[in-house]
């Protein structure tokens, strides 16, 4: 398999298929050639490296993401750690850490954002 093959089947075991399927038909002739780097480096170059398991790339990421204010990736994110296998209790304790070091003004949002995507999960699977 390529680079690319192996990334797409990690992108949607971690995302989900609903959600690369948006990505890949939003795709423009614009955009193709991010969303082919993205798939190719960051999920097959990297998410594919047998150095870290999925569930601690996830509260890496987490981490990064509520420093630097990305906060619709943080959602998409705080889905694809419990698809990983992150439990909320996890979660939510990496983002009171992160609140020490990356700023309690970003792990607030970050807490709003996570809190509305777990209520949406637990609604989703019937148990709101």
């Amino acid at each position: 398999m390529s680079r690319y093959d192996d990334g797409m089947a990690v992108r949607r075991e971690v995302l989900g298929d609903a959600h690369v399927d948006r990505a890949v038909a939003g795709t423009t002739d614009f955009t193709r050639d991010f969303q082919r780097y993205i798939t190719e480096n960051a999920w097959g170059a990297v998410w594919t490296r047998p150095g870290l398991d999925r569930r601690t790339r996830s509260l890496i990421t987490l981490t990064a993401l509520t420093a630097r204010g990305h906060h619709e990736e943080l959602a998409m994110h705080v889905r694809a750690a419990l698809r990983n296998g992150v439990t909320e209790e996890e979660i939510s304790e990496t983002l009171l850490q992160a609140a020490v070091y990356c700023g309690v003004p970003d792990a607030n949002t970050a807490f709003r954002i996570a809190g509305q995507v777990l209520a949406d999960v637990r609604a989703e699977a019937g148990g709101a």
